[in-house]
């Protein structure tokens, strides 16, 4: 078969390069590494045609044991296994670092440049210019670090994969066999859960070595094209932080591990400018910069080494001595040397003394119980009555009058109460050390009505913030399918509420929204997830307009399509004239962390993708954009039927069992992943709607069936064909950016799906009905998807990032293989504990393997 100009690009750039490289790991100095790396070849392509006979991963397995006779015993078995895993999962990395290394060469950036193209056409178009930089003015883009477990290396296997991306590109042998050696010793695991703290060190390597020189040199970039003064300059990439600040779910985070995650960050910001002022400080040697230079000299010094207890922000004193610099260069030193000090002051202007903003995230449950201690505790301060979970809504509302007061709390409370009202008052020191910016914003999961928001604020109003001088933006975050039916009258009564509306203003008549796409499709499944995400866009921002709000949208969005990954920036681009779009948010976690946002290049490319699509979402909006109600009509039903189709699923009583039984569910609850356990109320039997939705759709991929990204698509498609409405359809997708991306996304998980590696259940006497219903509808899915898209292949549009999923998914077989073994022997239950010990810890690494190789999501 011929392959296309990109499919030959990719295959020459990163599979030949790939096989060429993985060679060297034969030749490195490890016990047993070359037995293995010889051995697994064969094993590869042992499970390939296993799987295309349909056999049983036991028959697989056995079979190729019964072919290799030295490993006859089962413990030499399970070891052979095990080397096996370790191997691929250097292959991953390995794989990884050539990919990156090939960014540009497989034409990655070739979108990259639509940003570049957009301000060089602004050069000779002044209209343009002008609307650009009015657009800029009020724009920003906010990427949200978050520690959700969905992509494992460790900070030392992260700078390995950075210096291997060099070394490639370089094609410096000698380096990268020295490298892969490093990779080889170096541990891939924790020996223990990570603590809040932990897991905010692993992600400060992002913030450290990637986002700190890539966000200040598109400011850079963007603001010297355009010619906009540094006075002006508004910041249009912002970060947010997560870890520590998250405790949704999370007991182990606390009001202490919130205080050292900030000091944290701020910190390693400090070490950060003072290695950059040590550059300054070896070329700035002339006479009348001395003062300026030793005040910097302490300043970066003793925040880096030397941090107190509780640190101020310094930032104004920091920009003072370095424009104090920049103005003795001008003058006297004909502006030698200039532009690092320029690049110092930019990095200033945009990181603070606080580096990136320390999200806080509770519960609205523990919000009320917290509410509710304190209402019982201090009836007569409070003057809210001790029945007022009892209340309606509205009294609810009114009940709440805002009084200000300094109480105290004590040993009656619980430990999540102490932990909200102390991280209440906390907020206060942080915002102290590095200004506002360092915590604003107080997120409120699991709204479900007004009083969550106001309640919140009250706290605030009673742990010694005061009306006029609160400084944080509530931040409610709507999720399941019924929230977000109601988030417009939440939002509506809020800012009919006339303290919060005060409150609103105060606040610049700002409101940030969240929505949370995970839940969504765990509740609704694919479709109505999406769907009722942007109709909730749509009337949110309908009622944010009527109140002259400036709403921003902060989009809860993973790695996988499933979970609102995939072609993210084309959803921003889309959005239409009923939605706003004036501050694109989100979160990134995972896999989409290190591959979109793991190197100068990719972090830069994703970036300016995001910045450019919000840009041509105003000026260049597409009239199929916004869609029209007989669109919106379709859609609406589509979802409909999708929805129901999902929740039949849902509702059938071996759904849950299958999940537990065939896929490693309960094995994500015991490995060292994260600090937040795998799902709510962690000490109950196990309940669909207790389980965490990364842990239902991790379970699921690792089926390969990825169910969430894809299930009652095909059904939805299939009735408007029936129906007379498939050329409808047919113009939505090519007429709506939206909906486009939406099948397009939901092409990019059935491609990442194989029924093949599991269609042995098929004959299981419980479960092989369940799966024929799974697999019948993802063979509809694929029939209508091909049919929609006029394609003869699954992202048959989308060439490179085709080849790069079926090459990973072709590297992780084996250890798919290994896992489904590993499952059947343990569910037999024949084991003693040290063997069964053995296969739950080779169920453990493989899951690890495969979501690492599993980071194509853009």
């Amino acid at each position: 078969m011929k392959l296309s100009t990109k499919e030959a690009v990719f295959q020459n750039e990163v599979l030949t390069r790939f096989e060429l490289f993985k060679s060297l790991f034969l030749t490195l100095p490890f016990q047993q590494v070359k037995d293995t790396g010889t051995l697994l070849p064969f094993f590869a392509q042992h499970c390939e045609k296993g799987v295309e006979k349909h056999q049983t991963p036991e028959e697989i397995i056995n079979s190729f044991f019964v072919q290799h006779e030295l490993y006859s015993d089962e413990q030499t078995q399970v070891d052979l296994l095990f080397r096996f895993v370790q191997y691929i999962e250097r292959q991953v990395v390995l794989f990884d670092a050539i990919e990156d290394s090939s960014f540009k060469a497989i034409g990655k950036t070739d979108q990259s440049s639509q940003l570049g193209s957009l301000i060089k056409s602004s050069e000779i178009n002044p209209e343009l210019k002008r609307k650009i930089v009015g657009k800029l003015k009020d724009f920003s883009v906010r990427l949200v670090l978050t520690a959700h477990p969905t992509q494992f290396y460790p900070g030392t296997v992260l700078s390995i994969i950075n210096d291997l991306i060099g070394a490639i590109k370089e094609n410096d042998i000698h380096n990268i066999h020295l490298l892969l050696q490093q990779l080889g010793k170096t541990p891939f695991i924790n020996n223990n859960k990570p603590t809040p703290v932990d897991e905010a060190i692993s992600l400060a390597w992002f913030l450290e070595n990637v986002f700190y020189k890539v966000a200040s040199e598109i400011q850079t970039y963007i603001d010297d094209e355009l010619g906009i003064e540094t006075e002006e300059v508004r910041q249009l990439i912002e970060l947010g932080f997560w870890p520590g600040g998250d405790r949704d779910g999370n007991p182990n985070v606390s009001a202490e591990s919130t205080k050292k995650v900030a000091t944290l960050l701020r910190t390693i910001l400090f070490r950060c400018y003072y290695r950059d002022f040590r550059v300054v400080k070896r070329r700035i040697t002339f006479r009348g910069v001395e003062k300026y230079m030793d005040n910097l000299q302490e300043l970066f010094y003793e925040n880096s080494f030397n941090p107190v207890e509780n640190p101020v922000d310094e930032t104004a004193q920091i920009v003072e001595n370095l424009k104090a610099i920049q103005v003795v260069l001008k003058e006297d030193h004909n502006n030698l040397f200039v532009e690092i000090v320029d690049d110092l002051l930019r990095k200033v202007m945009t990181f603070g003394c606080f580096f990136t903003t320390l999200d806080i995230r509770q519960d609205s449950s523990i919000l009320t119980q917290t509410f509710e201690y304190i209402i019982k505790k201090y009836p007569e301060e409070t003057g809210i009555s001790a029945d007022f979970s009892s209340l309606s809504e509205v009294d609810k509302q009114t009940a709440i009058d805002f009084k200000e007061l300094d109480l105290a709390f004590d040993e009656e409370a619980t430990a999540l109460e102490v932990d909200t009202l102390q991280v209440i008052r906390l907020l206060k020191d942080i915002q102290k050390s590095g200004s506002e910016r360092a915590a604003q914003r107080f997120i409120i999961s699991n709204c479900q009505q007004a009083s969550d928001i106001l309640g919140l604020r009250q706290l605030f109003l009673w742990s010694g913030w005061k009306k006029d001088t609160l400084t944080i933006d509530f931040v409610p975050l709507f999720e399941t399918v019924d929230d977000l039916t109601r988030a417009a009258d939440v939002m509506k009564s809020l800012y009919t509420n006339k303290e919060y509306a005060k409150h609103l203003k105060l606040r610049g008549n700002k409101q940030t929204i969240m929505l949370g796409y995970s839940d969504s499709t765990k509740d609704g499944g694919y479709l109505m997830a999406n769907w009722s995400i942007y109709s909730a866009k749509i009337e949110l921002t309908a009622i944010a307009r009527e109140y002259d709000v400036d709403l921003v949208f902060f989009d809860g969005r993973g790695g996988p399509p499933a979970r609102g990954g995939g072609k993210t920036q084309r959803f921003y681009a889309s959005m239409g004239e009923e939605i706003a779009n004036d501050h694109i948010q989100l979160t990134i976690q995972g896999q989409t962390i290190s591959s979109q946002y793991g190197s100068l290049d990719t972090a830069r490319f994703n970036i300016e993708q995001l910045l450019h699509a919000g840009i041509i979402s105003d000026l260049k909006q597409r009239s199929g954009d916004t869609l029209t109600p007989h669109q919106k009509g379709i859609v609406d039903k589509l979802a409909d039927l999708s929805y129901n189709k999902f929740m039949d699923l849902r509702k059938n009583p071996l759904f849950l069992s299958y999940l537990e039984n065939l896929s490693p569910l309960k094995a994500l609850s015991s490995i060292n992943i994260s600090s937040r356990p795998v799902k709510r109320n962690s000490d109950k039997e196990l309940k669909l709607k207790d389980l965490r939705a990364i842990s239902f759709v991790t379970a699921w991929s690792q089926l390969k069936q990825n169910i969430p990204g894809f299930y009652g698509v095909g059904t939805a498609l299939k009735w408007a064909e029936q129906n007379n409405l498939w050329k409808d359809v047919q113009q939505l997708y090519l007429s709506s950016g939206f909906f486009q991306t939406l099948i397009d996304n939901c092409m990019m998980s059935m491609t990442k799906s194989n029924f093949d590696i599991t269609s042995y259940m098929q004959y299981d006497e419980k479960y092989g009905e369940f799966w024929k219903m799974l697999h019948a509808e993802f063979l509809i899915t694929k029939e209508y998807l091909l049919k929609l898209s006029n394609t003869s292949k699954l992202m048959e549009n989308y060439p490179i990032d085709r080849e790069s999923i079926l090459a990973r998914e072709n590297i992780v077989l084996p250890l798919l293989i290994i896992q489904h073994y590993a499952i059947k022997v343990i569910n037999e239950g024949k084991l003693d504990e040290k063997k069964r010990e053995a296969y739950a810890k080779l169920i453990a690494r493989t899951i690890y393997g495969v979501v690492n190789a599993g980071r194509n999501v853009a």
